[in-house]
């Protein structure tokens, strides 16, 4: 190491940055080891001291720089992180849940832990807010549940059901439902707990949304039926299977802005659009004669991973398991693009008043497609392992990711139309 590397490091912790990019002006390749600097500076500044011996040379130093896009770095776990949410009120909060059989919120302009949502008996899988971003609900793989008040940092409320599946609130109410293992969908309200259970055949409730209107659900199973559940009532209002539905499990399931279709994903290859007033399967999707048709064993069918509805034009854009993103029109149910990735893709999200639609993949790295096109706008890497979940703010200027290397990440989102 010579000694203006040596110089650098010591005044790494004391000195302003301005002043590191003075003393390297006289070297060669100045610019790269102040950028350097800068990003660990900005992404590790309470720990500078610590991290000091791990960038002992300019090429460690370069390699990782060159690797993160992120603006903050959340590391607060020490396992995987499975699932993020962002607080639907301010967008202000993320909730990630982790192999550490905790969950944490945090604030995402500063990383700082707000709850540490502790207790929980084995991986936390779902992490939500309420409505209105009072309440946090954190469920874990073997089905505790418990529900936070997140201004008072105190827990209000847990129960235990079946090995869990999904977790969601209602979209205006203090009302919280899951799916599970054994089949059952459960309803509580919160803090009260007054219970309701909607019951069908003994297979998963792999999936599930509750409607914009609120009154009711759409959940899909493990033996590929899609069920509309009546909230109040208590009744299946519309049962989709057969030679119309799925023939595999489902996977993921999606609702428009106004709740009149919903769109399904399952491992048999297939996203069918069903009419949520009339339970019929009005189209079907899937990916003809291509690199999607089948994975490496042809017995095995694409999987669909994720699924989602553009709010502004009538399109919609399925996620298969061999890294194809398929848009397709919403009324013709014409492919109009396929987006490859190098990897399966495991999530994604559209923006809300736009024509972008953004993709979690496998091999670490979040994508931005503008679906009028096909192409990609943008590609954002930190993570040195799969994003297992992403979202979205409101006003899509952040993603903040879940990864396998035990880390969530906060991204900010440059576009050259805003």
């Amino acid at each position: 190491m010579d000694n203006t590397e040596e110089n650098a490091i010591e005044l790494h912790g004391d000195e302003e940055i301005v002043e590191v990019i003075d003393l390297n002006e006289v070297e060669p390749g100045p610019d790269d080891l102040a950028d350097d600097l800068e990003d660990v500076d900005f992404e590790d500044a309470g720990n500078a001291e610590e991290d000091n011996e791990g960038w002992e040379t300019e090429d460690e130093m370069e390699a990782e720089a060159e690797q993160d896009d992120s603006e903050l770095t959340f590391s607060k776990h020490t396992g995987s992180v499975f699932c993020v949410s962002l607080d639907p009120a301010t967008n202000s909060m993320a909730v990630t849940g982790g192999e550490d059989d905790k969950a944490y919120v945090w604030r995402v302009s500063d990383g700082e832990v707000l709850l540490e949502c502790t207790g929980h008996k084995d991986s936390v899988t779902c992490a939500v807010f309420s409505h209105d971003s009072s309440l946090v609900a954190s469920g874990d793989m073997s089905g505790l549940i418990k529900v936070w008040k997140v201004q008072t940092k105190e827990e209000i409320w847990s129960f235990e059901v079946g090995d869990l599946e999904w977790l969601e609130w209602h979209p205006c109410a203090p009302v919280l439902l899951a799916g599970t293992d054994d089949g059952n969908v459960w309803m509580w309200k919160i803090p009260s707990g007054d219970c309701k259970t909607f019951q069908s055949s003994a297979c998963q409730a792999t999936s599930g949304k509750v409607l914009p209107d609120g009154k009711r659900a759409v959940v899909g199973y493990e033996d590929g039926t899609v069920r509309v559940w009546d909230l109040k009532q208590g009744n299946a209002i519309h049962v989709i299977k057969g030679q119309e539905g799925h023939q595999g499990a489902l996977t993921c399931l999606a609702c428009n802005k106004d709740g009149s279709l919903v769109l399904t994903g399952s491992v048999d290859g297939c996203a069918k659009l069903i009419n949520t007033a009339t339970g019929k399967v009005v189209g079907s999707f899937s990916v003809e004669g291509g690199k999607a048709k089948a994975s490496k064993d042809d017995e095995e069918s694409n999987s669909v991973e994720s699924v989602g509805f553009c709010n502004i034009l009538p399109l919609v854009a399925v996620a298969y398991l061999d890294g194809t993103l398929a848009i397709y029109d919403l009324s013709t149910h014409v492919l109009r693009h396929r987006c490859q990735h190098e990897a399966g893709i495991v999530h994604l999200q559209w923006e809300d008043s736009s024509s972008v639609v953004s993709t979690c993949c496998l091999d670490g790295a979040l994508r931005l497609w503008d679906a009028r096109s096909g192409n990609m706008v943008s590609e954002y890497r930190g993570h040195t392992a799969e994003i297992l979940d992403f979202t979205l703010n409101r006003e899509a200027t952040l993603a903040v990711t879940a990864s396998g290397d035990n880390q969530a990440k906060v991204f900010c989102l440059q576009r050259p139309d805003r």
